[in-house]
């Protein structure tokens, strides 16, 4: 699954991508070694890799997570363009639950473009899933509410939009949860300032049972339908995979495992329309964070 830069040009010109059918190599930039598939979406796929270079200084952990263009945008002209574009966004954000990029690279060799970011060890939103099919218990849902939340505050004020909030994008381990992925992300500066952007639409990559109903009748990403996504992760957390699709009429029950007093905000941002979603994250993320007060005489 990897995309070029251009037909055997060492300047990446010509236009359309080579083809993904030879596979990815083992070692990219000479400094690389891919080791296996940490996982695949609709932009690319993300592999464990080690770091040669940090192994050769001493370095005790030097695996890294290395993501290359997938075979959907294997012949796309823009292709390394979009896989630039989210390095950058993701690059510019610096906070504890967001995972950091590292560096964007080309293998000038086999002309194909990557980025580099810390391999997080854990399990995804989908798999711990998995283990509760009936939502997790509050003790261990309430952390992993307020970080992501935190996570995706922080992005917000720095201007980027994700794009696309899912279980699948969210990691969780020993350091807590990470929020990663931001393919389908966009860059709020660039469309205040009417500059030309790149044109996700095309990839039809939104999910489903995440994505905003905005989205999916055509418009674009937002703050709006990015605190929708998370609303819709933090309710399958709580409620188990047995949940109930959210309709235009038809109000969604209060999941089990949530306290009464965090769903009227998670109902807010739940709402079919954007216009009656009146909480903001920061708002849904305090509605989390409360903690129940227990008086003894």
């Amino acid at each position: 699954s990897v995309a070029r830069l251009g037909p055997g040009r060492p300047d990446g010109g010509g236009g359309a991508a080579m083809s993904a059918a030879l596979g990815p190599p083992d070692l990219l930039a000479g400094r690389y070694q891919l080791e296996r598939v940490l996982g695949t979406g609709g932009m690319g796929v993300v592999y464990r890799a080690r770091d040669l270079l940090h192994e050769a200084f001493g370095e005790p952990s030097p695996w890294v997570a290395l993501k290359l263009l997938g075979d959907s945008l294997s012949t796309c002209p823009d292709g390394h363009v979009l896989l630039y574009s989210e390095f950058a966004l993701t690059r510019r954000l610096r906070h504890e639950h967001v995972v950091r990029a590292f560096a964007f690279e080309v293998d000038t060799v086999r002309q194909v473009a990557f980025f580099t970011m810390e391999w997080l060890p854990g399990l995804t939103l989908d798999r711990l899933l998995l283990e509760y099919p009936d939502g997790l218990p509050w003790n261990e849902l309430q952390p992993m509410a307020v970080q992501l939340l935190d996570a995706l505050a922080y992005a917000h004020r720095a201007g980027v939009l994700h794009g696309d909030i899912k279980p699948t994008n969210i990691m969780v381990g020993e350091q807590g949860l990470c929020l990663f992925d931001f393919g389908l992300g966009h860059a709020e500066s660039q469309r205040a300032a009417g500059l030309p952007g790149l044109s996700h639409r095309r990839l039809n990559a939104w999910t489903p049972a995440y994505a905003a109903p905005e989205l999916k009748d055509g418009g674009g990403p937002s703050v709006s339908a990015d605190l929708y996504g998370a609303a819709r992760v933090l309710y399958e957390l709580a409620q188990g995979r047995r949940v109930v699709e959210p309709h235009r009429t038809r109000p969604l029950p209060r999941p089990r495992r949530l306290p009464r007093r965090c769903w009227s905000a998670l109902r807010s941002a739940l709402s079919w329309a954007a216009t009656h979603r009146t909480v903001t994250v920061e708002q849904l993320r305090d509605s989390m964070a409360v903690t129940h007060r227990r008086w003894f005489v």
